[in-house]
């Protein structure tokens, strides 16, 4: 008989239907995990909300198989290291994406009419309703930021109030957009244009203080501005020395820790909620009917579909994933952020041919910040599948001998005008880029921080390059020059010490006239 352990508040619909499926449940929200963990160490099944699950708590339980978490985030949980000790870590997407999305209208809603501090003073006996002047939601502009599972059921939830929608997100086909009635766009055309912004996205090393100062001083002044994603994303300081002036409304959901205590955001925060956003009593259903679900499944039908962090099959090495990552990140930056794809073509070459599915996580991952690289291939073509990406994965000539190779082509538009391309190897034990769209023999190393410039060819632009970089005091580790004769172009690629500020990069552009300049990092 398999153990169950569900330390937390989850509906108790789990743990019946585990036990009727004859399975040991203890489900106990009150007492302190740690102690748990000590009096259940034949574990084999860990069900969790927002708990944070260490290397130690999987250490402590030598017979752990799955760690499922009842929710769509899985930022709590060591998902590397369970993958080290053979445990398999599922989340349930989906299942509180409306509760949040009902949350953020009710966020809205209550900023714009003064729910709260009205209920405050009427119960205090006073009569402030001059003073309590609110706004109407209807007709005004709102930016969505991650068009999700979460995003697009915001646009659904606003539809009734006659709203625009903004929306980004880097893996988004025009037509669902178009479908769903969101004009795709830049963060900054988002910040800038939007009377209220919503968040979205993940929190992840590509993410995390992405909503900074630059942004804030974008907005106008009495926008609203909504946090029920995750608290890093956000740069609270920044917040803080610009909201005063731009009078942004601030609503927030998210912290560092779910615990008790003063919240730093208090001072800036208009409306505080203790993340509240999938703490619905549907919700809680929902997510424990499918962690349930989902355990049945794995173990009675080897069902994986939802396992976020899947080992590699016999003979492929994992700096190949890491390669096709890094290269769908590559051409996507060349292609544009702003640019959604809307195919991928694939050629790998050599023995790589045999591994094509297990490529296919990392492609994703490497145009859609909300997708995990260790997800399955099933999971991949189910993504791109609902977002509408044409995925071909060509037939090769192994005759011009690549050896393990692969090329990535990312397609924008209906009919396909224009496209960014990367084609790289592994060369002694190293990753290494050979081709960046009509750039060839580029033997480069992608690893680390590099500045990407292209110009119409000409002489003294890369001295104009180095010396901009020189007087801010960031060291050129190694330059490439190659050039595109079809194009007369060159391509400037500076391997730096340091990440190249955004605010250099376009200084840089304006110099050199270049038509495309943009920092790359990848740091394994």
């Amino acid at each position: 008989m398999r153990k169950v352990l569900i330390p937390t508040k989850l509906d108790k619909y789990a743990a019946n239907l585990l036990s009727e499926r004859g399975y040991a449940v203890v489900l106990d929200a009150a007492t302190e995990l740690s102690e748990q963990i000590r009096n259940n160490p034949d574990t084999e099944v860990l069900i969790v909300r927002s708990e944070k699950i260490t290397p130690e708590i999987i250490d402590a339980l030598p017979q752990l198989k799955l760690i499922v978490r009842a929710g769509a985030g899985y930022n709590t949980i060591d998902i590397k290291y369970a993958r080290k000790r053979g445990v398999d870590v599922m989340n349930t997407p989906g299942a509180n994406a409306n509760a949040v999305a009902e949350e953020v209208v009710a966020m809205i809603l209550a900023a714009y009419r003064h729910m709260i501090s009205g209920d405050i003073s009427t119960r205090a006996g006073n009569w402030e309703k001059s003073k309590f002047l609110g706004r109407e939601l209807t007709g005004k502009t709102v930016g969505i930021l991650g068009l999700g599972n979460i995003g697009q059921l915001l646009v659904r939830r606003l539809s009734g109030f006659e709203v625009k929608i903004l929306g980004f997100d880097p893996i988004m086909s025009p037509a669902l957009a178009d479908k769903l009635g969101v004009e795709l766009c830049g963060v900054e055309r988002i910040f800038a244009e939007s009377d209220i912004v919503s968040l979205h996205i993940p929190e992840n090393d590509e993410t995390r203080g992405m909503i900074n100062r630059r942004l804030f001083e974008l907005m106008k002044p009495g926008a609203m501005l909504i946090n029920c994603a995750r608290y890093g994303i956000l740069n609270e300081e920044d917040l803080r020395a610009v909201k005063a002036e731009k009078k942004i409304i601030f609503c927030d959901d998210v912290y560092p820790k779910d615990a008790p205590g003063p919240k730093s955001v208090a001072d800036v925060a208009d409306v505080m909620l203790p993340h509240l956003g999938a703490n619905t009593v549907e919700a809680n259903f929902t997510a424990a009917k499918r962690a349930a679900e989902q355990t049945i499944a794995y173990f009675e039908q080897g069902v994986t579909k939802c396992v976020v962090n899947k080992a590699l099959p016999d003979g492929l090495d994992e700096k190949y994933q890491k390669l096709a990552y890094v290269l769908t990140k590559l051409a996507h930056a060349y292609l544009g952020r702003e640019n959604n794809p809307t195919r991928i073509e694939t050629s790998f070459y050599g023995d790589l041919a045999r591994f094509e599915p297990w490529m296919l996580p990392p492609i994703v991952a490497g145009i859609a910040a909300d997708f995990a690289a260790d997800n399955g291939p099933k999971d991949a073509e189910n993504f791109l599948a609902e977002t509408g990406i044409e995925l071909v994965n060509r037939e090769v000539d192994n005759n011009k001998h690549y050896g393990e190779a692969m090329t990535i082509d990312l397609f924008v538009g209906g009919n396909l005008i224009y496209k960014a391309g990367a084609r790289g190897t592994i060369t002694e034990n190293k990753l290494m880029l050979s081709r960046l769209n009509g750039f060839d023999e580029l033997y480069l190393d992608p690893t680390g921080y590099h500045l990407f410039v292209e110009y119409a060819d000409a002489p003294g632009v890369i001295g104009r390059i180095a010396g901009i970089l020189g007087e801010k005091n960031i060291n050129i580790i190694d330059i490439r020059a190659p050039q595109d004769l079809a194009t007369g172009n060159s391509l400037t690629i500076v391997k730096t010490n340091v990440e190249v500020p955004e605010m250099l990069v376009e200084k840089i552009r304006d110099a050199v006239q270049a038509t495309k300049a943009f920092e790359f990092t990848y740091l394994p």
